[in-house]
């Protein structure tokens, strides 16, 4: 147990680090776009919306944002319907096959995704057709690839709505004659809006923001991709603050306006099982047609890892204009493993990961202490800040921890010592940075694990021991972290897995190459002529293997629970 005085002042401490590690980059991205040389002016912000450039990439991400959203409700509400509402042969499996899109990041899925829906890729091959599936603007591909690799978010979270729905309340709309669709419309539709609004507002703001898939397809008129490209700009220039601060302040509106459209009601049930589940078994020809959406979206969500996987095994130039590759090898594998960039790579994405966990780990069971264990005020103004870097663009946290670095590596203090350049400046040493952004970046998983954790476990064995004399260090790590340990170490490899293939943060801040991660590293490959695409997608397939296992070690542990992970 933590002692009030104490609790007060482990809430103040952490208060000032989630300030220092979330709210100063923030603060400084907003800074940057309103004050010029000290001078407040809305000079820029406004220029974004004046320049043509600008305001297209703004409304083009909006336009994939809206996209992306609205695929992915499409395909998640239905499967996730199925899954509440059917038991049918083979279900176990593919509500976990459904769940793979999760172990690639869209971005590296853009490489298999254009050799087989490209106009010379192998669809076309197989068909004999002459289309251009990704859309010469290459709208069309950003938005299915970013929904095939997003939808398991809402999936997770309209489940598990779904699994707290008490079926009494469909069964009395029944008895009262609403049915059907009209049932779903009036019953079931509100009572899982919650999470309904929890994974779509995710999606949105994540596909609203999203680097990798744009710039791997060569979709530059977006916003993401603008902010990118002008990086070099950023000591010298102050419209990419002001656009990335165009950005922030949509994303945070457009979370408003979806919070009061759709989050704003609650729908309480008088309890939470109050019948027994309302599941249906089917069988043969029946279990087969609940089955079949299930087959059909995790075999087309499987289509950029499956040609991500064959064009790792392509001999170079022997994929054009074919069903499959004309040769293959492993050349690309060995090359994976043992080029100076990749195994660098692997290497420092595997440092940066460990730390942030580590950072995670302290900060995570320290916040849900306070949260679950403690009386102190305004506890719950910890936890929603622990919680915000959900709804903040990765995007324009890596901008802002890259504006701090360059504004710290300016200092005459900095620039005169070669050990505090090396820590502070991104241009010489990232690791820094990058540790403490994949630790905010992920922080809200283990948050999340650990909080549940605590909330499924009794409080009386920490007072009992207590009250036998242990102090709260020894009640902690004898006591509470035991119980908790399933929690913390589901929580925990999520944040290590995703970090491992973190991509905005990768992509800004890492600028030197004996500090690429994984992701800078298989991005900069694809560029190159010749061997590059191979490589990158050998190097990418390894850490889809790596994040499968982790994710599915982690679904194992929380099961439906997983959902609450993504809610922001």
């Amino acid at each position: 147990m933590v002692g009030p005085r104490t609790a007060q002042g482990l809430s103040w401490v952490l208060g000032v680090v989630l300030a220092v590690m979330f709210l100063v980059p923030l603060g400084t991205v907003i800074s940057g776009g309103f004050f010029v040389e000290g001078r407040f002016t809305l000079e820029y912000v406004w220029g974004v919306f004046q320049s043509p450039i600008y305001a297209e990439g703004l409304l083009n991400s909006l336009k994939i944002a809206v996209g992306t959203t609205g695929l992915v409700t499409l395909i998640a509400i239905p499967l996730a319907w199925l899954g509440n509402r059917y038991e049918f042969p083979g279900k176990r499996l593919l509500s976990g096959l459904v769940l793979v899109p999760m172990v690639l990041p869209p971005f590296v899925g853009a490489i298999g995704f254009q050799q087989i829906f490209g106009v010379y890729g192998a669809l076309n091959s197989l068909m004999g057709w002459d289309v251009d599936w990704l859309g010469r603007s290459r709208y069309f591909g950003v938005v299915l690839l970013q929904a095939l690799a997003l939808y398991p978010i809402m999936y997770l979270n309209v489940a598990a709505a779904l699994a707290n729905i008490d079926p009494a309340m469909e069964e009395a709309a029944e008895n009262l004659g609403c049915t059907g669709w009209r049932k779903f419309w009036r019953i079931t539709l509100p009572l899982m809006m919650p999470g309904l609004f929890a994974g779509g507002a995710l999606v949105f703001i994540w596909s609203f923001t999203e680097l990798g898939t744009p710039l791997m397809l060569n979709y530059t008129r977006c916003a993401p991709v603008q902010v990118f490209d002008s990086l070099k700009e950023i000591g010298t220039n102050p419209f990419p603050f002001a656009l990335v601060l165009v950005m922030l302040v949509a994303s945070v509106t457009l979370y408003g306006v979806s919070k009061l459209l759709l989050g704003r009601h609650s729908y309480a049930m008088q309890s939470k099982a109050a019948t027994v589940s309302g599941t249906i078994t089917v069988h043969g020809w029946r279990g087969l047609r609940v089955a079949l959406p299930f087959v059909a979206v995790s075999a087309l969500a499987l289509v950029p890892h499956a040609g991500v996987l064959l064009v790792s095994f392509t001999e170079p130039g022997c994929w054009y204009q074919s069903v499959l590759p004309t040769g293959w090898t492993l050349e690309s594998y060995r090359e994976a493993l043992g080029h100076g960039i990749t195994v660098s790579s692997i290497r420092n994405s595997l440092l940066y990961s460990a730390l942030a966990v580590l950072v995670n780990l302290v900060l995570g069971v320290a916040i849900a202490v306070v949260v679950v264990r403690t009386q102190v005020r305004f506890r719950w103004l910890l936890d929603a800040l622990a919680m915000l870097p959900l709804a903040v663009p990765g995007l324009v946290m890596a901008f802002g921890f890259l504006a701090v670095s360059l504004y710290l590596a300016n200092l005459e203090w900095v620039k005169s010592s070669q050990v505090w350049s090396q820590l502070l400046d991104v241009r010489m040493n990232p690791t820094l940075f990058l540790v403490i952004a994949y630790a905010v970046r992920r922080l809200p998983y283990v948050v999340r694990s650990a909080v549940a954790g605590l909330q499924q476990t009794s409080v009386s064995l920490e007072e009992a021991a207590a009250n036998l004399g242990a102090p709260p260090a020894v009640v902690l790590r004898r006591i509470t972290l035991p119980l908790i340990v399933a929690n913390l170490i589901a929580g925990l490899l999520l944040a290590f897995a995703f970090s491992m293939l973190e991509v905005s943060d990768s992509l800004m801040l890492a600028q030197r190459a004996d500090f690429f991660p994984i992701t800078k590293t298989i991005y900069e490959l694809f560029q190159l002529i010749g061997t590059g695409k191979y490589v990158a997608s050998a190097l990418g397939v390894w850490a889809m293997l790596f994040l499968a296992v982790t994710i599915l070690g982690a679904s194992l542990v929380l099961g439906k629970k997983m959902g609450q992970l993504f809610r922001v």
